[in-house]
């Protein structure tokens, strides 16, 4: 064979070899434009923030706070220093949204106790409540002193929140005209006219001993008694603190018995 004809040969079989051979299928398909830049990552999702987070929710000064005695109070026993325990039994809310639920408490003291006198003086005790705990158990200092109580009795309350007894002259008045009429009586019997008239003024004087030896009634605020509250400066809460949804539950107080108007505690 020629020495130019090996080299034709070698050229088209190779031309021959490459025609008959399978494409790759990735050479068949068109590749696209080819980047430097990194794959796309997804955002992580940011979490919702929490309601009331980091927020400073304020309750002006003088708003009225509806409160329900827990522990009974009367000044027979009462003394400076002595707790006050109450529950709200009504919802605070502040731009539409609850702050102070119900079954709240309210914690306070006796900043003053006196018992009535035996010849004049009325009962008399004050209190100041001092601290607020949310059923969440946060707690926050608190200035505030009821305005008015309903107790069943002939209570009243002054603009500071003092309580005062109610009057008993009339049954000291009775009780002078009963001893009266008693000793005028039998010293009739005893007597005749002039006896009646002895016996009258002895029954006078007992009446009186009676008066003088015996206690006005005492300023009392049974277990149950129901009282408004008056906030006297803003108290601001932690909004973090606070379920803005929560209604909050109200635990029922055992009514007190009822109380008779001619009780005389000595």
């Amino acid at each position: 064979m020629n020495k130019l004809h090996l080299p034709l040969i070698v050229v088209v079989g190779a031309f021959l070899w490459f025609a008959v051979s399978p494409v790759p299928l990735s050479a068949q398909q068109p590749q696209g434009p080819q980047s430097d830049a990194p794959p796309a990552v997804a955002p992580k999702p940011v979490p919702a923030p929490q309601a009331g987070s980091g927020e400073k929710v304020i309750v002006p000064a003088g708003t009225r706070v509806g409160v329900v005695l827990q522990n009974g109070i009367s000044t027979r026993s009462a003394r400076p220093g002595d707790s006050v325990y109450l529950q709200t039994s009504f919802p605070i809310t502040i731009d539409n949204r609850i702050v102070i639920p119900v079954g709240s408490y309210l914690r306070g003291e006796l900043i003053e106790s006196k018992r009535p006198g035996r010849v004049k003086g009325r009962g008399e005790f004050r209190m100041r409540l001092n601290t607020l705990i949310l059923p969440t158990g946060y707690t926050v200092d608190l200035n505030a002193a009821p305005r008015s109580a309903d107790s069943g009795g002939k209570e009243t309350m002054d603009s500071e929140g003092k309580i005062t007894g109610g009057s008993d002259k009339g049954n000291d008045v009775g009780t002078v005209a009963e001893t009266t009429a008693t000793g005028a009586g039998i010293g009739a019997i005893a007597g005749r006219g002039k006896g009646a008239g002895i016996g009258a003024g002895l029954g006078a004087v007992a009446g009186l001993a009676a008066v003088l030896l015996t206690r006005g009634p005492e300023a009392e605020l049974p277990r149950g008694s129901t009282m408004d509250v008056v906030f006297e400066h803003a108290l601001t809460l932690d909004g973090s603190q606070i379920q803005f949804t929560n209604l909050g539950q109200f635990q029922p107080v055992v009514q007190p018995p009822v109380r008779r108007p001619d009780e005389r505690p000595y």
